[in-house]
């Protein structure tokens, strides 16, 4: 929203096999769950201090096990659900929830919060129609129980909420303790069966009812039928060993007193929970609506693109947004501590979303709980799997490619004109996770080229890739160290040597976490444009700019793809930032859009990423009622490229097409 209040076997985060280290886990893994000795006795002290520097958390989770007579796989694979086992420095995620169990505190959390939200787009982003920048901001309210999960754990186990934050052992133990007291509350023994806790998982939760609970259990069990390996955020090593014939009894969930979802029609897959929050088509003041366009698609025009935001508010003051007509929308909204789904406008329809008219006409824009300048206001992996279901289902089902030239970020979005590009937005930001989610997805990143390939795949290790950013909690002040999926510039290949300078943005180029000028993501695609020792050059922006890209640490892989060029004879060719039809093409009561160029060229010789190819359309919809609205198809062809961070347009006619190597 911003401003409106793979290589499995290398990427932190997926299963790596370290046969070295299986051995001590396993043992963990085989501790006794029932009838152990309490953990602080002199016994377990022992064994506590024997344990390996990086083996510490495997053995926190046995010994909470043990003193709370919770099966240690479940209790893995409830900690990997939200945090994936890690513990972030201590830092809340963005909904207040702290350490490997996520236990939430938003009080706390949000007492301290400060954000720094940029960009001023009009998100309609609709020339034909006045800019539309509403200023609702998003109401107080009150905490609801799932955000208030630490304070119990502290009742339960006696340890201090300070303690519960900021000491992982302690905060498993709290995970541990609220799972027993799940199960205790639902008449349950404490079973050393792993099958007899999907009640006790559903309702640690948190949702208010049984479809949310559901879709997060049927989730935790995965995890267990599956299992994991990975290193955590302070190298440790944890693993989860797989049970793949576990089956869970789901009937438990019939006692857990929990409400129902109505049946309204979502269009979700059945693998997540959906619920309608519609956003209204109303009209106000003075021949004014909102807060969204009603249209006909695929039938009139083909949905190309998922748009990926964050919310930079909370759940309940962003629900209460979303149902404002004066304020903008958005198609879903998805909440981070279980990953409950929202749908607000109907695929069909148009929302307000991305700042450019034609790609909101082309897209479904999904927002996520979550903040793009706090690196530390993590998101919960339980949030990255219902946004993928919920991705694959919309892409199943519209056609859409899984790559990273269809499901954008909403900082890949171009500025429809010259004079919107420097208040486009720029979230989710580099400390989105793409590399995690195109694994989630079914499609990772990967190397598709050969030694000779023209294109490379940017692709850095999330974790060890640690960018500095600025302006993050103050102005101008570094942000904490963190792991991103962003990949600096330079002109030259030397980190001393200027940043690369988006010109568009009419400012020279900084380390702020809101500035694009000089940054690739992961999974977007470039053109080579030169080599130098350990530096790559691509072509962005109409120049040449260098990353650094050693060979045992690479920040890019090659691929394989097509890059086109400007056509013979030409010495540039402009660049768009919207794909809109020629004049010619309006009928009679439409009036015709301008074709302009954004301030860039390609020059002779450059060479960008092509993306998609698609006519120039234009959907007219100015007025309440829709018996005037068109989609206006022309003859010229346009194609996607990748230019900048964000992608742009050229002409079909203006250019050629060549494949790359490999």
């Amino acid at each position: 929203m911003r401003g409106s209040v793979t290589d499995p076997t290398s990427t932190p985060g997926t299963r790596r096999l370290r046969r070295t280290a299986v051995p001590l886990a396993s043992v963990a893994l085989l501790l006794p769950l029932l009838g152990a000795t309490p953990a602080h006795t002199a016994t377990n002290s022992a064994t506590n201090s024997a344990a390996s520097a990086t083996n510490r958390l495997q053995q926190a989770f046995a010994t909470a096990a043990a003193d709370y007579h919770v099966p240690q796989s479940v209790l893995l694979a409830v900690s990997y659900l939200q945090s994936r086992w890690d513990r972030h420095a201590g830092a809340p995620s963005v909904t207040g929830g702290y350490g490997p169990m996520h236990l939430t505190d938003a009080r706390t959390a949000l007492a301290t919060a400060e954000h720094f939200a940029e960009g001023t787009e009009d998100a309609r982003g609709d020339s034909a129609r006045a800019s539309l920048h509403p200023t609702a901001e998003a109401p107080g309210t009150a905490v609801p129980d799932r955000l208030r999960t630490l304070p119990k754990a502290a009742e339960l186990t006696g340890i201090p909420a300070d303690r519960l934050r900021t000491d992982p052992a302690a905060n498993v133990a709290g995970g541990a303790a609220l799972l027993a007291a799940a199960q205790k509350e639902l008449g349950e023994p404490p079973s050393a069966d792993p099958a007899e806790w999907y009640g006790a998982v559903a309702r640690f939760s948190g949702a208010d009812d049984r479809a949310t609970a559901a879709a997060y259990a049927d989730d935790v069990y995965d995890v267990l039928r599956t299992g994991e390996e990975r290193v955590t955020d302070d190298g440790q090593l944890v693993t989860l060993a797989a049970q793949p014939r576990l089956t869970a009894d789901t009937a438990q969930l019939e006692r857990a007193g929990l409400g129902t979802l109505p049946s309204d029609g979502t269009e979700c897959p059945r693998s997540v929970s959906c619920e309608s929050v519609p956003a209204p088509y109303a009209e106000f003041g003075n021949d004014d609506y909102g807060n969204h366009d009603l249209g006909d698609r695929p039938a009139s025009q083909r949905i190309k693109y998922i748009v990926i935001h964050d919310t930079e508010g909370a759940w309940d003051g962003v629900m209460k947004l979303i149902q404002d007509p004066t304020y903008v929308s958005w198609s879903y909204t998805i909440r981070s501590t279980d990953g409950l789904i929202a749908q607000h406008v109907k695929a069909k329809d148009v929302a307000w979303h991305a700042g450019n008219w034609d790609v909101n006409a082309r897209s479904i824009g999904i927002e996520h709980e979550g903040f793009l300048a706090e690196p530390d206001a993590w998101y919960t992996e339980a949030m990255y799997r219902s946004s993928a279901r919920l991705v694959r289902y919309l892409a199943r089902t519209y056609d859409i490619p899984l790559d990273r030239q269809h499901i954008l970020g909403h900082d890949n979005v171009p500025g429809p004109t010259t004079s919107t590009i420097p208040g486009m937005h720029t979230d989710p930001g580099p400390y989105w996770d793409w590399r995690h989610y195109f694994q989630l997805l079914g499609h990772p990143f990967r190397r598709t080229g050969g030694k000779h390939s023209a294109v490379v795949t940017v692709l850095p290790d999330y974790a060890s890739n640690q960018p500095v950013y600025t302006g993050c909690t103050t102005r101008g002040e570094p942000c904490a160290a963190h792991g991103s999926s962003e990949v600096r510039l330079y002109t030259d290949h030397d980190v001393t040597a200027p940043l690369v300078k988006d010109i568009g943005l009419k400012k020279d180029p900084t380390d702020g976490v809101n500035d694009l000028s000089s940054r690739v993501s992961s999974g977007q695609q470039y053109a080579l444009a030169d080599h130098w020792g350990d530096w790559t050059a691509i072509w962005y922006l109409g120049q040449k700019a260098w990353f650094h890209n050693p060979r045992k640490e690479p920040a890019a892989v090659p691929a394989a793809g097509l890059v086109l060029t400007p056509r013979a004879g030409l010495a540039s060719i402009p660049v768009y930032g919207r794909a809109y039809p020629e004049k010619e093409a309006y009928p009679a009561g439409v009036p015709a859009q301008s074709v302009l160029p954004l301030p860039y060229t390609i020059p002779a010789g450059q060479r960008y990423v092509v993306g998609d190819v698609m006519p120039g359309e234009y959907y007219y919809a100015v007025t309440f009622t829709t018996d005037s609205h068109r989609v206006v198809v022309g003859q010229d062809l346009y194609y996607e490229i990748q230019y900048g961070h964000r992608i742009a347009f050229v002409r079909a006619a203006d250019v050629t097409l060549e494949g790359s190597a490999g």
